[in-house]
């Protein structure tokens, strides 16, 4: 599993996309400008350069026409994917940690941040597709931080756009009415599986087959499976180190951890030291099955291509590394799944 290493950011990577098809891979950093790449071989189609700093967030809409990015100089922008084109700029009242198209790309979510005394938000715009320079300057939905509850670091929409699922940073899941807003339900996801003592949460990704479930990872060392029709934590898979990246991989029943130690609490610049790989477990037994270095620093984004062809990661250390998966990987069973196979053949 030889990767590409990309080198295009100047800082740290805060995430990595892929559109659709797989194709393309989206990349923002905590310079100022993203990137669009050529999945398969690493070549840089462009950069979208307009924000004044750090840029938390990336999506891109499912017909790869309209890419939306989310920073810290408080703009929500969006793109014209094929000419790298600003289209609209949002003002937001405070650093936008997430951005998000719903399945159908009409809407918009974005996260503004609990700080500079914002409450802390997810909003939705409705957005214009008619006049894509002209959107409404107002949110159609506006989710503030409830008094007894915690903000928000990330989040997603279910499959069918009805619900927005948020990630808190006190280590809950929140479920949300897409259209209203309503709070539908909220289950305690990070902060219960062992004596840690931080557990925001930091990653929401949902099953690449249907959305039916999704997982979030958190600064706990640990990972969570969760449906989004019922809120039950399905699995939980438990790492050494905080996670700041979760990815459920189609094909193959694996997911994919990233993170950590952050560089101030390493106390040597070894790589083995600050547990910078990419970890794999088994997505319904719950083991580790295997790791991949590459990385200088902490993982702090990944994303599985939509075939299950492979995956990308994006690092503290600047660089972004897009693995093709090799026959290996696709010819690897567990115990169970083995004699699963053999007894399905007749040959025990």
């Amino acid at each position: 599993m030889r990767p590409i290493k990309l080198m295009g950011h100047e800082r740290s990577l805060t995430q990595v996309k892929y559109n659709r098809e797989g194709d393309l891979l989206f990349s923002v950093a905590k310079d100022n400008a993203a990137s669009i790449w050529y999945s398969s071989n690493g070549e840089r189609l462009g950069t979208l350069e307009g924000h004044q700093g750090v840029i938390w967030s990336i999506d891109v809409d499912p017909e790869s026409y309209l890419c939306a990015t989310g920073g810290g100089d408080l703009a929500i922008k969006l793109w014209k994917v094929e000419n790298g084109q600003c289209l609209f700029t949002w003002e937001s009242p405070s650093p936008v940690r997430r951005v998000a198209f719903s399945p159908d790309g009409t809407k918009l979510l974005a996260i503004a941040d609990q700080v500079m005394g914002h409450i802390g938000t997810i909003v939705v715009y409705d957005l214009n597709l008619d006049d894509l320079s002209n959107q409404n300057l107002q949110p159609s939905v506006i989710i503030e931080t409830h008094p007894d509850s915690s903000k928000a670091n990330v989040a997603g929409w279910s499959a069918d756009g009805a619900f927005i699922i948020a990630g808190l940073d006190n280590g809950f899941v929140a479920k949300y009415d897409s259209s209203n807003g309503e709070l539908l339900d909220t289950a305690q996801a990070h902060g219960i599986h062992n004596e840690e003592k931080i557990f925001s949460i930091t990653d929401i990704q949902f099953a690449p087959e249907d959305g039916s479930y999704f997982i979030t990872s958190s600064k706990d060392k640990c990972a969570t499976l969760i449906d989004v029709e019922t809120f039950e934590i399905l699995k939980v898979y438990k790492a050494d180190a905080p996670m700041n990246t979760a990815a459920i991989t189609s094909v193959k029943d694996f997911v994919i951890l990233g993170g950590g130690q952050e560089a101030r609490n390493v106390t040597t610049t070894a790589e083995s030291q600050g547990k910078f790989e990419a970890r794999f477990y088994h997505k319904i037994f719950e083991e580790e099955i295997g790791r991949v270095k590459g990385h200088f620093g902490p993982l702090n984004t990944i994303a599985v291509h939509p075939d299950g062809l492979g995956y990308s990661s994006g690092g503290e250390d600047g660089f972004i590394r897009v693995h093709t998966f090799d026959k290996s990987y696709f010819d690897f069973l567990f115990d169970a799944e083995r004699t699963e196979k053999a007894a399905a053949s007749g040959n025990i």
